[in-house]
């Protein structure tokens, strides 16, 4: 009755089984990791060329939007020059102008008016006036006959 290995529960463990790592054994597979990693670098490239086309994109845009507005304050600018000008030249010969010679010129006319009123009117008023003072009533009224007979008694 001798002691057998095989069924004591003292057996030598089994060795860890090595990691095996597939290589490409065949020039077919070694073509086709190539072609993987070429098509890689061309989708890596394709990106970058994207952003630079953004980023140029980007930098066009702003450069435009600068140049629009740099316009639009030129044309703004000139617009103000325009009208600063014609508002001088108003005032300049609003200011040149003498206003004492407009209210001359206003009261010379009033003057005019009046003088042309009585050229018109004169000989009417004075027949008017003459015709009063000649229309003297020859009776008495009866209030002066009243005054005359109370200052007699």
């Amino acid at each position: 009755f001798g002691s057998s290995r095989l069924g004591s529960s003292s057996a030598p463990e089994a060795a860890p089984s090595p990691v095996v790592v597939k290589l490409p054994h065949s020039d077919h597979e070694m073509a086709a990791a190539g072609k993987s990693q070429e098509l890689i670098q061309q989708l890596l490239q394709a990106e970058k060329e994207a952003e630079a086309l953004i980023a140029t994109a980007k930098k066009n845009r702003l450069a435009k939007l600068k140049q629009a507005k740099e316009k639009a304050e030129e044309d703004l600018k000139a617009f103000r020059e325009e009208q600063e000008k014609k508002f001088q030249k108003e005032m300049g010969s609003k200011a040149a102008a003498d206003p004492s010679s407009e209210l001359k010129g206003a009261t010379q006319a009033e003057i005019d008016m009046v003088n042309r009123d009585y050229a018109q009117n004169k000989d009417k008023t004075v027949q008017y006036v003459i015709s009063k003072v000649l229309d003297v009533p020859t009776q008495l009224s009866a209030t002066q006959k009243q005054a005359l007979m109370m200052g007699m008694a």
